[in-house]
């Protein structure tokens, strides 16, 4: 099986680009992409259980992969939640997968959002890791439009090997991820 094609961008490009940039004593030392995680949280799920079911069910067309239910971790009466109540889904995608989902995300879901100026640059966890929130989960082309009921949107988070926010912007960004114009 071909290794997906921004893996082998990365090999080829992406760690000469970065290593020249921040001048790493080691080859190793170059932050790589270790894991995409996809969360969905569900609070509709309280009332409606099969709305948890349909939103399981696309964020598995959409990652590749099945996901797995979150339950709530405490009771809040608020929120009508008990302790161990299915309340989302997420699922955890590496190697090949994780480069796949990151080329479609990148070259045909974003440019089919709405008014779509690039993604915002602040979203970094301050250890290099970025999070990327979606109101809509209908720009994957993995979903039928017709079929929708009702939009959910997900949260996208980027796990690096980068030690600072500003590696991982960098390797993100020679990924081709399309961040706003700084002012």
């Amino acid at each position: 099986m071909a290794e997906a094609r921004l893996y082998t961008e990365y090999k080829d490009d992406i760690i000469s680009k970065l290593d020249e940039q921040f001048e790493y004593d080691n080859i190793m030392a170059v932050p790589k992409l270790k894991k995409i995680v996809i969360n969905c949280g569900v609070g509709e799920a309280v009332e409606n259980e099969k709305r948890l079911d349909t939103v399981v069910e696309n964020v598995a067309k959409i990652a590749g992969q099945h996901p797995v239910t979150t339950k709530a971790k405490k009771s809040i009466s608020n929120f009508k939640t008990r302790k161990g109540m299915p309340i989302g889904c997420k699922v955890t995608l590496r190697k090949r997968q994780m480069y796949e989902f990151l080329d479609r995300l990148i070259n045909l879901a974003l440019p089919r959002t709405r008014d779509f100026r690039g993604v915002p640059d602040r979203s970094f966890d301050g250890r290099g890791n970025y999070t990327l929130g979606i109101k809509e989960h209908t720009i994957f082309p993995e979903i039928n439009t017709d079929e929708v009921d009702e939009i959910h949107g997900l949260d996208i988070t980027f796990v690096t090997s980068a030690e600072t926010d500003e590696e991982a912007y960098a390797l993100l960004k020679e990924f081709g991820m399309p961040f706003q114009k700084r002012n």
